[in-house]
């Protein structure tokens, strides 16, 4: 049975290539600001970007975590990426199963003091 999932959220960050993507999960992994870190490589973005029309190569980063994190792990992404302007969006889940959830809860203490 689904459960109410209002304090999770899912992040999605591009990333120039699989290294880049490991770093970003682990070191937010580390810290315990998410669960879990889905890398989807061998994207392809295609975007406007100071006039221009781009294509580039990337990884998805899909982060699980929780909205008090949020401003710690914004920080933490923005500190190690290495784009000037990084996607980083945030996506509010509405349910998900009750084990999946407790897991999710379990692994992001929701401290909000920065370190």
């Amino acid at each position: 049975m689904m459960k109410p999932a209002t304090s999770f959220v899912l992040l999605l960050v591009t990333a120039p290539d699989l290294a880049v993507a490991r770093t970003l999960a682990r070191a937010a992994l580390e810290q315990k600001l998410i669960a879990c870190a889905n890398l989807v490589p061998r994207i392809e973005s295609h975007y406007s970007w100071q006039g221009r029309l781009e294509c580039s190569k990337e990884v998805l980063l899909v982060l699980k975590s929780r909205k008090p994190l949020l401003p710690r792990l914004e920080k933490l992404l923005l500190k190690l990426h290495p784009y000037d302007t990084p996607e980083i969006l945030v996506l509010p889940l509405a349910a998900g199963t009750r084990r999946y959830l407790d897991w999710l809860r379990n692994e992001t203490p929701a401290v909000t003091c920065s370190k």
